[in-house]
C-alpha cells in the first residue's frame, strides 16, 4: 500500500497486530515454516482493507443517421447528444445537447439536467469532470464511449492537451486517471463463473445489469435522434446507473474484488481488468521469481527439460488426457446431493508438490514418487514455488477467509470483506492450474497440467469405488464432482472423512437437486432445486442468437419441469413437454410465428465486403441489404431469417411472405434445443415426429 504526501507515493509498511498473529499462527499451527512466510505475506496484503474509491461512471449517446447502426467513433460524424455522469461523491447529471425541433418531454429524470448549446462546450465539460475523479467506469468504453468523445472532439478543433484521453491498440485509457472498462471485466470467464456463479450469460450491460441489480436498460422504440429531451436524459441516464452501480452493489463489491485481486497478482487495474486470468498468475508467478532472484525460464528450455506428454487425450485438440467424467445413468434421479472437492486442482498441486521445477527432477531417489497414470514423478527434497504459491492461497481462502465470511459473531462489514478476498481466491486459485496446458503461457509446462489431472483422475476413481464400498449409487461424475444417488447423512460424512484421511482432499456437499435428469451425453445434465429453480449444464437453449421464437420455448419447458415434485408429476411434465414441441413445431410449419421471432440478430464487426476469407450468414443478409440500395456498414445489427432460395438467409427488411421461411431450418434449430432435455427425458425426437411432416402431429379423424 502507499500514501500520498507532498503529491508523492510514498511506501506503507503494514503490519499485522500482534492479537491477529496469534490467530493465525494457532490456526496455521500444523503448517511448515515456509507455509506459513507465505501465509503471513498473504494475510498482510489481505488483511488491509480497500480504501473507498471516488469514481465517476459515464455513459454518451450519440444522434446518428441510422437507427439501427452503431456510430463509427473513428470517423465520429454525428453529435453526441447527452452524457450522462454518476459520481460516487452523489453527483447524478445528464448534459443535453439543444437541438431544434426537439420537445422537452415530461420531466420525471431524477437527476440535475443541464442543458448546452454547444457540442464542443459539452465535450470540453465532460472532461472537466474526467479531472475531477481518479476513476472513470465504462461498459464498452474502451471501443466505443471514450474512442468516440477523443476523435469527436478532435474534428470539432480541441486541442490535444485538453483531450485527457489516450488511445492504444486495445485500450483507451484516461491521462490522469484510470479507466476501468466494466465490459471487459465482466467478459472475464473466470469473473464470470467463479466470482457470479454465471448468473449472467451474455455480457451485455442489460442482461449483467438484469441479473445483479435486477435493473435492465430503459427500452426505447424510437431511434435516439427523435427522443424528447426527458426521454433520452432517462434512457441514457440508467446506464451510467447500470455501470456505477455494479461497481456499488454489496458495500462496492466489485470494486474491493478487483482490487483485491490486483495485490495478490501485482497487476494494475488497468490491465487486471482487460486481461484474461492467465496474465493474472503469469504476472503473480514472475514476480516471485524477481523476489527469490531467481533467471525465468524460456517456454523450449521447460520443454526441452521437463519431458513430454505421457497420457493421451480423450478430446479431439486437447494435448493431454483431462479430467474424469463418470458415464451418467440416464434418466430421472430423484433426491441427488452433488459432492464437490474444494478447490481440487489447487488442492492437489499443494498435496502433491506440482510444480514446473518439482516435476521429473534430478534427484535419483525421488523417481519412485509417480504420478498415477503417467511416467512422471515428483520432488521429494524441496516444495515447489507453485506449490507454495498456490497452496498457501488455497489454505488462506480455505481456513482464513471463507470460514470468517459465514462467521456471525464478526460485524457485518468485516464479513463481506471476508467474502470478497474469498471470492478474489477462489477466481484465481480455480484458473491457476490450466494456464500450464496453455501455449501462450510464459511458463507453459504441459507436463504440470498433465500430472495434475492426472492425479484428479486417481482421486475421482479412487472415491467412487470408496462410495460404491459403502453402498451408494454413484450416477455421475465430472472432474471434480460426484452426484449421489439418494445417500445418507451417515454415508456422506463417512465418505468425506475418508477422503480427507486417504486423498489429504476435502470433499463438501455442493448441492442438493430436488430431482436431476442426465442425458448419455457427457456433461449435459438438468437439475432442479428445491425451490424449482432449474439448472440446465451443458443445454443450447440459452446460448446467444437463438431466434426468440424457440428460446421461449425452451424457457416454457424449463417452468415446466420445475414444477415436478415426483415421478407421477414427472410424466405429466413429460406430456406437457411433448405438446409444447409439437405445438412450436406446428407453428413453424404453418408459418404461425411473426418473422421478428424468427430471426437471428447479429452485429457486423466490419464492412460486408471486409470478409474475405469465409462470409458467415449475417454477412450475407448484409449484401442483400446493400443489393437493394440499404446503406450498411460496420456497426450495424442484421437481423435475418432462414429462406428457401439462395443464399439461405435474407434480411428481414426484404421478406414479403411468411412462405419464403425455410421451415425445416427452423425445425432442426428446434430439434437441437430441445433435443438434449428430451433425450434425458427419454423421448425419441425421431420417432415422435415421424417423417417430420405437418400431418405427423396432426388428429386423426377418428381423434376429430
Amino acid at each position: 500500500p502507499y500514501k500520498v504526501e507532498e503529491g508523492k507515493l510514498i511506501p506503507v509498511e503494514y503490519e499485522l497486530p500482534d492479537e491477529t498473529v496469534k490467530t493465525i499462527k494457532s490456526v496455521f499451527k500444523d503448517e511448515p515454516k515456509e507455509y506459513m512466510e507465505y501465509v503471513i505475506r498473504w494475510l498482510g496484503l489481505l488483511e488491509l482493507k480497500v480504501p473507498k474509491i471516488a469514481r465517476l461512471a459515464v455513459d454518451i449517446e450519440v444522434a446518428g443517421e441510422v437507427a439501427t447502426r452503431i456510430p463509427n467513433p473513428k470517423e465520429a460524424k454525428d453529435p453526441i447528444v447527452a452524457v450522462s455522469l454518476i459520481g460516487s461523491d452523489g453527483l447524478r447529471k445528464v448534459i443535453l445537447l439543444r437541438r431544434e425541433g426537439v420537445e422537452e418531454g415530461v420531466a420525471d429524470v431524477d437527476a440535475e439536467i443541464e442543458y448546452l448549446d454547444n457540442e464542443r462546450d459539452l465535450i470540453l465539460k465532460v472532461f472537466d469532470y474526467f479531472r475531477a475523479y481518479p476513476f472513470i467506469l465504462t461498459f464498452n468504453g474502451d471501443d466505443f464511449d471514450l474512442p468516440y468523445l477523443y476523435y469527436r472532439a478532435k474534428r470539432l478543433g480541441i486541442e490535444a492537451d485538453k483531450i485527457p484521453i489516450e488511445r492504444g491498440r486495445d485500450s483507451t485509457l484516461i491521462k490522469n486517471g484510470v479507466h476501468i472498462d466494466l465490459y471487459k471485466f465482466f467478459f472475464n470467464r473466470s469473473i464470470q463463473v467463479y466470482a457470479f456463479g454465471q448468473k449472467y450469460r451474455e455480457n451485455t450491460l442489460d442482461e449483467i445489469g438484469e441479473a445483479l441489480l435486477g435493473k435492465g436498460k430503459v427500452e426505447i422504440e424510437t431511434p435516439i435522434s427523435e427522443l424528447t429531451y426527458m426521454e433520452l436524459a432517462k434512457y441514457c441516464l440508467r446506464d451510467s446507473e447500470i455501470v456505477y452501480g455494479l461497481t456499488s452493489m454489496n458495500n462496492d463489491l466489485v470494486m474491493k474484488l478487483i482490487l483485491v485481486l490486483a495485490r495478490i497478482t501485482s497487476t494494475p487495474v488497468e490491465d487486471l481488468t482487460r486481461q484474461g486470468i492467465s496474465n493474472w498468475i503469469r504476472n503473480m508467478m514472475l514476480y516471485e521469481h524477481r523476489m527469490r532472484g531467481w533467471l525465468i525460464p524460456r517456454k523450449e528450455d521447460l520443454l526441452a527439460v521437463k519431458g513430454k506428454i505421457t497420457t493421451k487425450a480423450i478430446i479431439e485438440g486437447k494435448k493431454y488426457r483431462g479430467g474424469e467424467v463418470i458415464t451418467p445413468k440416464p434418466g430421472v434421479h430423484f433426491n441427488v446431493a452433488v459432492l464437490d472437492f474444494q478447490s481440487m486442482y489447487p488442492s492437489i498441486v499443494r498435496q502433491y508438490n506440482i510444480s514446473y521445477e518439482t516435476l521429473n527432477c534430478n534427484h535419483q531417489e525421488c523417481k519412485s514418487k509417480i504420478v498415477p497414470g503417467t511416467t512422471h514423478w515428483i520432488c521429494t527434497k524441496e516444495r515447489g514455488l507453485t506449490s507454495l504459491l498456490i497452496g498457501s492461497l488455497k489454505d488462506v481462502r480455505v481456513k482464513w477467509y471463507k470460514p470468517r465470511s459465514k462467521d456471525k459473531s464478526l460485524p457485518p462489514e468485516v464479513r463481506e470483506w471476508y467474502n470478497v478476498v474469498q471470492s478474489s481466491l477462489k477466481v484465481i486459485l480455480n484458473a491457476s492450474y490450466g494456464v500450464f496446458g496453455a501455449e501462450n503461457f510464459a511458463l507453459y509446462c504441459p507436463t504440470v497440467a498433465e500430472a495434475i489431472t492426472s492425479i484428479g483422475r486417481y482421486v475421482i476413481t479412487k472415491t467412487v469405488e470408496k462410495a460404491e464400498s459403502l453402498g451408494v449409487e454413484v450416477i455421475y461424475g465430472d472432474t471434480d464432482s460426484l452426484f449421489l444417488k439418494s445417500p445418507t447423512k451417515g454415508q456422506i460424512e463417512e465418505l468425506m472423512n475418508w477422503a480427507e484421511k486417504e486423498l489429504g482432499m476435502e470433499l463438501d456437499i455442493d448441492r442438493i437437486y430436488r430431482y436431476v435428469v442426465l442425458s448419455s451425453r457427457k456433461k449435459n445434465y438438468l437439475g432442479v432445486y428445491q425451490d424449482g429453480t432449474v439448472d440446465v449444464k451443458g443445454l443450447t437453449g440459452k446460448k446467444r442468437h437463438i431466434p426468440d421464437f424457440i428460446k421461449e420455448a425452451f424457457m416454457e419447458m424449463m417452468k415446466i419441469l420445475g414444477s415436478v415434485n415426483s415421478f407421477e408429476d414427472f410424466e405429466k411434465a413429460k406430456e406437457s413437454i411433448i405438446e409444447l414441441y409439437k405445438e412450436s413445431y406446428n407453428r413453424i410449419k404453418r408459418g404461425n410465428v411473426p418473422i421478428d421471432k424468427l430471426a437471428f440478430k447479429v452485429m457486423l464487426s466490419r464492412p460486408p465486403e471486409g470478409y474475405v476469407k469465409t462470409t458467415p450468414q449475417h454477412v450475407k443478409a448484409a449484401l442483400l441489404l446493400k443489393q437493394k440500395g440499404f446503406d450498411v456498414r460496420a456497426g450495424d445489427i442484421i437481423s435475418f431469417v432462414k429462406v428457401i432460395t439462395d443464399p439461405g438467409v435474407k434480411p428481414i427488411q426484404l421478406i414479403r411472405s411468411p412462405s419464403e421461411i425455410d421451415a425445416d431450418k427452423y425445425i432442426e434449430y428446434l430439434e437441437s434445443t430441445f433435443e438434449q432435455v428430451l433425450d434425458a427425458l427419454d423421448i425419441d425426437l425421431i420417432s415422435m415426429a415421424g417423417s417430420r411432416s405437418l400431418w405427423s402431429f396432426m388428429p386423426s379423424k377418428k381423434q376429430k
